[in-house]
């Protein structure tokens, strides 16, 4: 049995069951059916049904928000944000999908033509995380769609009411029984599931230690993975940035969803001459942080989505103080009801610190001073992971030494890193492999036929 719990108050709201053994061989007995009938359904009809979607969670927006809110404690304004993304991401591979599937013809030195074409594979299984519970399970779902395959979503615990609402929205715009289910299982069934060959794929957004366990029984099954396993993001200024720009996406790159982004900025590395500039003011603008009920506008950012989240953060603080650390303010409970914690900064972080190889997620940003370009680069490559970064700096050269050098899937220049439907998203190192959204995330779970012709 999983269990809703509103993290602002701690009252548990809902119950949602566990599928059974034979449940569960009956979800993948009609993906296998869906599957045979989707991947040849023409891609027009396939565009209808993602506008269908998106007209669904246009229609519904409030009350999907409200059940994001409720379940993992982001603010509703940031939930509603949420939806509205989603149903974005449905209209432009309704939009922009077809052409990215067109056959791509080369003439061959030897004579004749090869053709890449691009087919559909079978059930892709999607292991997603609580913390954008919409935004991260559509971001494999409306790609799926298209290209032909039928999606499993096997949902975090804790927004099992996300999960049965978003496969809800996709019965309701007419999807065919079979073509997008919601696994309501634990973790324990992840590897059997991936076993099975009906299952032709695997993605996951989650945890390192999640992405070695999934990634292992996909290599010993022979099967195609992505991972999104989250980062400690560089956030680097230098003399030349904005500084007033850069503070303000700092402190919302820091609390958007209470700190608990993948791409949160989490790392401000800032150059010595503007240093203490730089930390007065963001100091004084994460002080400002307001921590309330998700539900209130006035509200900055909500609770963190458990009381478990929270202690896991309040842990990470203690330690970090061990190791030298110094938490110049926050990281406190707040006299509120639920799982809530202030926003804080911590500085003096050894470079060497366990920490460092760690992602701190809540409203608790780092911040580094580095001597010289040299020295940014250095601190912010000095960790296993990979995957976003922002660079604060109007001169081109030191762009374009960030973009080349930064070990990153993804760089900011002179804004705040998000994530869109139409680029690639996805990082390197530790912070996994593979892309998803545009061209590349549609065509990661696809067969690249090639076909020669005289």
């Amino acid at each position: 049995m999983f269990h809703s719990t509103n993290p602002a108050t701690g009252e548990r709201f809902a119950t949602h069951p566990e599928l059974t053994a034979d449940e569960l061989e009956q979800k993948l007995a009609k993906a296998a059916t869906a599957f045979d009938q989707w991947r040849r359904t023409p891609i027009a009809h396939r565009v209808t049904l993602l506008r269908a979607v998106a007209d669904r969670y246009d229609a519904n927006r409030e009350s999907l928000a409200r059940m994001a809110t409720d379940e993992m404690g982001k603010t509703l304004k940031s939930a509603l944000a949420e939806v509205d993304k989603c149903a974005a991401a449905f209209r432009h591979y309704a939009d922009h999908g077809p052409a990215m599937l067109e056959p791509q013809r080369t003439e061959l030195t030897g004579g004749g033509t090869a053709e890449v074409t691009w087919l559909p594979q079978g059930p892709v299984l999607a292991i997603m995380p609580w913390n954008f519970p919409y935004w991260q399970a559509v971001r494999f779902l409306a790609p799926t769609i298209l290209a032909g395959n039928v999606a499993l979503l096997k949902h975090a615990s804790i927004v099992q009411g996300v999960a049965a609402l978003m496969e809800e929205m996709a019965l309701e715009a007419g999807a065919p029984e079979g073509l997008f289910q919601n696994l309501a299982i634990k973790s324990s069934a992840i590897a059997d599931l991936i076993a099975d060959d009906r299952i032709v794929a695997v993605t996951l957004t989650g945890s390192e230690g999640a992405g070695v366990a999934v990634a292992e029984q996909a290599g010993r099954n022979l099967k195609k993975v992505v991972l999104e396993l989250g980062g400690s993001d560089p956030f680097i200024v230098m003399p030349s940035a904005d500084l007033d720009a850069a503070v303000k996406a700092a402190v919302t790159g820091r609390i958007q969803n209470s700190g608990q982004s993948c791409i949160c900025a989490k790392r401000m590395i800032v150059h010595a001459d503007i240093y203490d500039a730089f930390l007065d003011r963001y100091a004084a603008a994460m002080r400002a942080v307001k921590a309330g009920d998700p539900t209130d506008p006035a509200s900055d950012m909500g609770p963190l989505s458990s009381f478990e989240q929270r202690d896991t953060v309040l842990e990470q603080l203690a330690e970090a103080k061990r190791q030298g650390a110094t938490l110049l303010f926050g990281g406190e409970k707040p006299d509120l009801p639920g799982a809530y914690l202030t926003a804080g900064i911590l500085t003096d972080v050894p470079l060497d610190s366990p920490l460092m190889a760690e992602e701190i997620f809540g409203p608790i940003a780092m911040v580094f001073r580095a001597a010289d370009i040299d020295d940014a680069i250095r601190i912010a490559n000095a960790i296993p992971f990979g995957l976003g970064s922002a660079v604060w700096t109007q001169d081109e050269a030191e762009q374009d030494r960030f973009v080349r050098d930064i070990a990153a899937g993804m760089t900011a220049i002179n804004q705040m890193l998000a994530s869109s439907p139409e680029a690639p998203f996805g990082g390197i190192k530790r912070s996994g492999h593979g892309r998803e959204l545009g061209p590349f995330g549609l065509h990661e779970f696809m067969n690249l036929k090639t076909v020669f012709r005289p």
